[in-house]
């Protein structure tokens, strides 16, 4: 598995150690999941934005939506 080397500041060190401690993991464990999360939600984000952006999908009216679901006219 690569490794990588990282500078934190001490504040994020010490949030880093306490979380390691209260999940017992080790600092590797920990820092590995959050880059995971962090990936995952990033590729989330992207598809969202990449979603917004495209041209053929319609926008939607508000009122128009709320109506329609709650069976107002």
């Amino acid at each position: 598995m690569p490794q990588i080397t990282s500078r934190l500041t001490e504040e994020l060190v010490e949030a880093l150690d306490a979380a390691a401690e209260k999940l017992h993991r080790s600092r590797a464990e920990v820092v590995r999941q959050a880059v995971e999360y962090y990936l995952d939600d990033f590729d989330d984000v992207a598809a969202a934005i990449a979603a917004l952006q495209d041209p053929s999908d319609p926008v939607l009216d508000w009122d128009d939506v709320r109506r329609a679901l709650l069976g107002q006219d």
